[in-house]
């Protein structure tokens, strides 16, 4: 490798490395939030899946960052709350680390990256308006609320109306206004954005 050359690759790597301690610092900034949005809860004492802001924190990740940096996030943020980091809402259970996943809430927590995914897939092909950002989040709600239900189902050996009552129902028009109160951030996020680079 001749001098020029050198001298030309040192501001591509240099570039890379930038890129990539950006995408490490919203990894580690959105697992964050996820994390504190996940101990703002409230206790249900017919179930024991309680209501919190994750989901949320999920549907507004899912808007703000690119299908694969949105789930990375969510997946760094289920690798942290294996490891045993106090990141998950804390279970009606004695259950901590990796257990906290094969639990009753454990189906909500491993659709999130998928539902992340989904939603910033769907955002980045939609015309960016208002009722997309709806469409969207409100997708990926949907998928959260299968996957953590039919963990639910499996789990409980329960019927479909007991899983209904326990696992959906009650959380349904929190969901919507998570939806609503999501989309609309997202989309103003979109309207006022600095410039990002994809990743």
């Amino acid at each position: 490798m001749n001098r020029e050359t050198h001298i030309e690759e040192t501001p591509a790597a240099l570039s890379l490395l930038s890129a990539g301690l950006r995408h490490l610092f919203v990894v580690l900034a959105g697992s964050a939030f996820v994390a504190v949005c996940a101990h703002i809860a409230l206790p249900l004492s017919f179930t024991p899946v309680p209501l919190t802001l994750q989901p949320f924190a999920v549907l507004l990740l899912g808007l703000l960052l690119s299908p694969r940096l949105g789930a990375a996030t969510l997946t760094a943020y289920l690798v942290e709350g294996a490891s045993g980091l106090p990141v998950f809402t804390p279970a009606t259970v004695n259950l901590t680390g990796v257990y906290h996943l094969l639990g009753p809430t454990g189906g909500y927590l491993l659709a999130y990256p998928f539902a992340v995914y989904v939603i910033a897939a769907l955002w980045r092909t939609s015309k960016h308006n208002l009722w997309w950002a709806i469409l969207s989040t409100a997708a990926g709600n949907l998928l959260i609320l299968t996957v953590g239900a039919g963990w639910f189902s499996i789990l409980s050996h329960a019927s479909l109306n007991t899983v209904l009552a326990d696992a959906v129902i009650p959380f349904l028009p929190g969901d919507a206004l998570k939806v609503a109160v999501a989309a609309a951030l997202g989309y103003e996020w979109y309207r006022n954005r600095p410039a990002r680079p994809r990743a």
